[in-house]
């Protein structure tokens, strides 16, 4: 569906995020005079009407009769269709599209998309791939759920385009009927079970990517279940993390048998990291570039704020901000990198449901010095972890906010060592979101939050 398909179309955006404002000036950049609806609160309406767009109104009731009106609806990306008034207008012939399908079918069919997923590492794989592309010489726009609307750069052009996709926009790609180039992902764990309905469909809704969009090459983990179970059978598939292809032993970089490059000083905190460093290797290949030669420019990455940070020390305290940890998988991805020292974490916060008793078993065999519980989930994990703690020799308190779990984790620690955030829950509830959450943790250790705020190399360069 392109943008001018929609005109004489009844249409409606619902949300005024920086999606939706990007999708409004997309739309009005085709469609100057095509009158929009907008759903959105009050204050989002006062915001709107500042914008003196006489053919732009606004309602507050995203109900389901109001929806069922509409032909089109413009929706962002965190608003799940499978909400009850979506499926509502849905029954009654309304047609939903997010501003990732405009953009794909805006641009058409192109051999220079990389699309970039995976419960974790997504973005830190998209900006390594955008950057080590960019160091060779090729013009890169880094864009999507990375922090750039790819509707604020409709009329941009470049060599290759890295499009980091969340599982709310993988659907869109395929539905817009634009193969890409090239797919990477990097792993599946459950996460968003509430805006998806049910692991089942996370699951379904990621590997939309693969399956639906049918990419032209995938770049998937050699060592994640879920993606070796698959059959592609319209997608040349490379993996990596095996044996024949870029893998790591212990510190070591390796493609096949040959050992490339020693990655312990690279600014990829953890493993995990690491391995995504692989699949951008492997991605790099299939484009037909020299990787090998390329693999020493990641020493000049500038590692993504709120992903294991080290915002500094005091009084002999290491603040590690890891504030995207949003699973339980992520937060004992935080916790290996910090093994051999002495780590209080702090846990907690939006309950969207997900299991934690994967992140207690493995504490039988590496617990850290302290855990803090906190937010909406934290007493539900409390309850889980207290048999654990006299009988793994960790302590374990409850917070009532982050503030009073740093003061909690500073007690644990009066001798030095790490004070980790890393909540392994979304912050909905408390904060805006998991910046606000990293901003306010900066600010309790006397840190600028402004060194948190933005990340290098959105955009095209």
């Amino acid at each position: 569906m392109q943008i001018s398909q929609l005109d004489g179309q009844r249409v409606a955006l619902w949300g005024w995020g920086r999606e939706g404002r990007a999708a409004w000036k997309a739309l009005r950049s085709r469609l100057p005079h095509l009158p929009l609806v907008l759903f959105c609160s009050p204050a989002e309406a006062a915001e709107a009407e500042k914008l003196g767009d006489a053919q732009l109104s606004c309602q507050f009731e995203a109900s389901g009769e109001h929806l069922a009106r509409f032909d089109w609806i413009v929706k962002s990306p965190g608003i799940s269709p499978y909400g009850e008034a979506a499926r509502f207008a849905r029954a009654r012939g309304t047609r939903f599209i997010g501003g990732t399908s405009l953009w794909f079918a805006e641009r058409g069919a192109t051999e220079s998309i990389c699309c970039v997923t995976g419960t974790k590492g997504k973005s830190t794989t998209s900006a390594l791939l955008a950057h080590l592309l960019r160091a060779a010489g090729q013009r890169t726009a880094l864009a999507g759920n990375i922090g750039l609307p790819l509707l604020e750069l409709l009329e941009t052009q470049a060599e290759r385009w890295v499009v980091e996709l969340s599982s709310y926009q993988t659907r869109d790609v395929a539905e817009s009927g634009v193969r890409p180039q090239l797919a990477i992902v990097t792993n599946l764990f459950p996460e968003h079970l509430d805006w998806h309905g049910s692991e089942a469909g996370y699951v379904e809704d990621k590997l939309a990517l693969l399956t639906d969009a049918r990419p032209r090459h995938a770049v998937l983990n050699g060592n994640d279940a879920r993606l070796l179970a698959l059959d592609l059978p319209d997608t040349r598939i490379h993996w990596y993390g095996k044996p024949d292809g870029w893998h790591l032993r212990g510190d070591m970089l390796y493609r096949g048998a040959q050992a490339v490059l020693d990655t312990h000083h690279l600014p990829l905190p953890g493993r995990h990291n690491r391995g995504n460093l692989c699949a951008v290797l492997t991605a790099l290949e299939v484009l037909g570039l020299d990787a090998a030669a390329l693999a020493v420019q990641a020493e000049t990455f500038k590692p993504l704020p709120n992903r294991l940070q080290l915002l500094g020390r005091v009084d002999g305290l290491a603040w590690v901000n890891d504030s995207i940890s949003t699973t339980p998988h992520a937060t004992l991805a935080a916790l290996d990198v910090f093994a051999d020292e002495k780590t209080v974490v702090l846990v907690g916060g939006h309950d969207r449901g997900l299991d934690w008793q994967d992140f207690a078993d493995a504490l039988q065999t590496r617990a850290p010095h302290g855990i803090v519980t906190m937010g909406g989930n934290g007493a539900r994990i409390h309850a889980l972890l207290a048999p654990l703690a006299a009988k793994q020799g960790f302590q374990l308190a409850a917070a009532q906010d982050l503030p009073d779990a740093v003061s909690q984790a500073k007690q644990m620690l009066t001798d030095g060592g790490v004070l980790l955030l890393s909540p392994g829950a979304p912050s909905f509830g408390s904060y805006r979101d998991y910046v606000e959450r990293g901003k306010h943790f900066a600010r309790l250790g006397g840190f600028d939050p402004a060194l948190i705020a933005t990340i290098s190399g959105l955009g095209v360069a």
